[in-house]
């Protein structure tokens, strides 16, 4: 009985630093996918995806090694929308660790104005 006690606190750390690694890997996608976003335009509008606020969520799940994106348009009929989502599905697929993209092309919530960050904000002269 208390073998089996000494060998849960061993394996204690062993999961930790699974855990931060796992974190830290996360992280690490992230900062690269926002960084490979901001690559992106929409040809009418010259500001970026990310700081349109297009994209509203971004998951990397280390165990399956698949990158999930949530994003919008500035208007559902946008007819840009087949080359910006396939820039972005291209960019996506060029961060290093992810194996799979899951991009998923939402309307919830509504994209507004406030969405966009002050930068971009700044850029459109909406400030």
């Amino acid at each position: 009985m208390e073998e089996n006690k000494d060998e849960k606190q061993a394996a204690a750390p062993e999961e930790i630093k699974r855990i931060e690694a796992d974190s830290e890997e996360e992280m690490r996608v992230t900062e690269k996918t926002i960084e490979m976003l901001r690559t992106v335009f929409d040809p009418e509008i010259p500001v970026n995806v990310y700081d349109l606020g297009l994209i509203y969520k971004i998951d990397y799940d280390v165990e399956t090694k698949t990158l999930h994106v949530d994003m919008t348009l500035t208007a559902p009929g946008c007819p840009a929308a087949d080359f910006i989502m396939e820039d972005v599905r291209q960019k996506l697929l060029s961060v290093e660790g992810p194996e799979k993209v899951d991009l998923r092309l939402v309307f919830e919530p509504v994209w507004t104005q406030d969405m966009m960050s002050e930068e971009a904000k700044l850029e459109l002269g909406f400030l």
